[in-house]
């Protein structure tokens, strides 16, 4: 996997998966990771409770998680001024472009940015 494309999955990808509300699992051919920002929004769910808590944990022990840098901080306000996204999806999407990585969120405003390669994944009905 070590030559494995990497993978960015936005907040809301983690919520359904943790949820069981994918309709298939994730695709095995990329490197996972997720941005600072994910894991904080993850994390100060309001009246996130004691076993839910416990398995975001889980799941961030298993991936990686990517730092703020200088050059995703430039992006970020790039793509914010740009776009007029709300800033973390600007610096989650700032995270994937400065990455050179796919991004799997199903948040329709960030398929406008001509900068990612998102992509979605099917729900559950």
């Amino acid at each position: 996997m070590k030559d494995s494309p990497l993978c960015i999955l936005d907040t809301n990808i983690v919520l359904y998966l943790l949820g069981g509300k994918l309709a298939q699992p994730l695709p095995e051919n990329f490197v996972y990771a997720v941005s600072f920002i994910t894991e904080m929004e993850l994390l100060s769910y309001p009246n996130l409770d004691e076993n839910s808590e416990r398995e975001i944990n889980e799941f961030l022990s298993d991936i990686l998680v990517l730092d703020l840098t200088k050059e995703i901080k430039i992006q970020a306000i790039s793509l914010r001024q740009k776009y007029n996204i709300k800033l973390p999806d600007a610096i989650i999407s700032a995270t994937a472009v400065t990455n050179t990585a796919t991004l799997l969120s199903n948040d329709k405003k960030l398929k406008t940015i001509i900068e990612l390669k998102p992509e979605t994944l099917a729900l559950l009905d």
